[in-house]
């Protein structure tokens, strides 16, 4: 089994963290491969910024999807991932609805720790999308500069875990779920200093991935998930243009 992880955002030393923490959660014979946006920002902090995200995956996923079982949106918040859902022929997950189908499992309130103040709307409106509003205890998140994306689990960590230290006491949380790429990993270190179960995106994402593609559910030929319809495009790029040809054609 291959599974293509889409990082949107322009951070190599975010797609390491990916790459680790999703070689160390795959099954045995999987292969993993992690792509980084070629153009966008460091991190995604807001709507806008998830739209620059989204286009860069939707870029990425169209060249080289054809070479993989499951495709996964790295980046929490999920930018794109219903889109390459309508239009690739292999299984998409993204890291929040991984996390959120995994902590769903583990409990009833959830909440989320996040990077900055700044991307609490948007992981709320996501969050809320996906259907788990009414399961979402909290979203509580770091307040300070981030000097360094790649950096933040080994910079902020004691600040991370007092943050879920009081999701738990004062949100009533069940689960906690790490937020983000840049805390890949974390919920490794954190397993058994925090009272509840603790979920990390990446490594739920490659889990679904591979019981998605193993299940070999087929594409959605009708229904709101369905190919997007052929009509008149200016503009895109070779493998966009040739993603919509495949599309037509079905």
């Amino acid at each position: 089994m291959r599974l293509l992880l889409i990082n949107p955002n322009i951070s190599d030393s975010v797609s390491d963290l990916i790459r680790a923490e999703a070689q160390r959660s795959a099954s045995p014979g999987t292969e993993i491969e992690v792509l980084t946006a070629p153009f966008g920002v460091a991190y995604i902090e807001t709507r806008f910024e998830a739209l620059l995200g989204a286009y860069a995956a939707a870029q990425l996923a169209a060249e080289h999807h054809a070479r993989f079982d499951a495709v996964v949106v790295a980046a929490f918040g999920d930018p794109g991932l219903t889109g390459l859902r309508e239009a690739l022929p292999v299984p998409v997950t993204g890291l929040t609805e991984a996390a959120l189908a995994s902590a769903h499992l583990l409990g009833n309130r959830i909440s989320v720790i996040a990077i900055s103040q700044r991307i609490q709307a948007w992981y709320r409106e996501v969050i809320t999308s996906y259907g788990f509003a009414g399961r979402l205890a909290s979203i509580r998140a770091l307040d300070r500069p981030l000097s360094a994306i790649g950096g933040v689990q080994e910079e902020h960590a004691a600040a991370l875990q007092a943050l879920a230290e009081r999701a738990v006491a004062e949100d009533g949380a069940e689960v906690i779920v790490l937020a983000g790429a840049p805390l890949a990993g974390l919920a490794r270190t954190l397993k058994g200093r925090l009272p509840v179960p603790v979920v990390d995106g990446v490594s739920s994402a490659v889990r679904h991935a591979e019981t998605l593609a193993a299940l070999q559910p087929g594409q959605a030929l009708q229904g709101s998930f369905s190919p997007p319809p052929v009509k008149p495009n200016r503009g895109l790029s070779p493998a966009l243009q040739a993603l919509l040809d495949r599309n037509a054609l079905r």
